[in-house]
């Protein structure tokens, strides 16, 4: 099983608080990625600035997909193994807001995620989830 699935599914049960990153005591999707990133290396690559519920829609600016070409590998949408960093565009023609760590794959398939009103959660990656993947990251290899 992917280390990366291991560290997440160890943030489960932390309940939703937007901009923290504490597991057991509350963290947002972001969060949740920060917190494991730091389980796995050490350090965050970089700090994170303040931001509102609404980020980034105003502008347009796709500041998480940004973020992710920085700091993770880009992999074709059809790649799909656990670990996978998925990005997802809640409403159509909206910027990036939400992001999930791929839990199990196949006919089950799931992801992990810090979900407003439930905390962090391994969902089931149904249809509805499925079709807003805009993208998927791997981890880059440890150093």
């Amino acid at each position: 099983m992917s280390r990366v699935v291991i560290v997440a599914r160890g943030w489960l049960g932390t309940p939703y608080l937007h901009q923290a990153s504490c597991k057991g005591a509350g963290c947002d999707c972001l969060g949740l990625l920060r917190g494991v990133w730091r389980e796995i290396y050490g350090a965050e690559p970089e700090a994170v600035r303040p931001y509102s519920q609404d980020w980034s829609e105003p502008e347009g600016v796709e500041r998480l997909w940004a973020a992710a070409l920085r700091h993770l590998c880009p992999k074709p949408l059809t790649e799909i193994a656990t670990g996978d960093v998925l990005l997802f565009r809640m409403r159509h023609g909206s910027v990036t807001k939400h992001l999930g760590l791929q839990g199990n794959i196949g006919p089950a398939a799931t992801f992990i995620h810090a979900y407003s009103g439930h905390g962090v959660v391994e969902s089931a990656l149904s249809a509805p989830w499925a079709r807003r993947i805009v993208a998927r990251f791997a981890f880059p290899e440890r150093t």
